[in-house]
């Protein structure tokens, strides 16, 4: 399984699947991750947490954890 947490600063990659449960799932969507939209990363913390990623035209941070619910093509 593909995820988010793996891709590399400068790809555009598409949501495939979200996992989790409840809350953490529902914060995800409301971000405006769904699946099939596109994302853009564009770039990572020196110690890797949160990653800086642009979606649905505007900037968004992301932790590592959450990064790792977000399966992508």
């Amino acid at each position: 399984m593909n995820t988010l947490r793996a891709a590399k600063v400068g790809e555009t990659v598409r949501v495939k699947k979200l996992h989790g449960e409840g809350a953490t799932k529902r914060r995800i969507m409301d971000m405006g991750i769904t699946r099939g939209v596109e994302i853009y990363v564009r770039k990572v913390a020196p110690l890797g947490d949160p990653i800086e990623v642009t979606v649905r035209g505007y900037e968004l941070s992301i932790r590592k954890s959450d990064a790792e619910m977000i399966e992508i093509e």
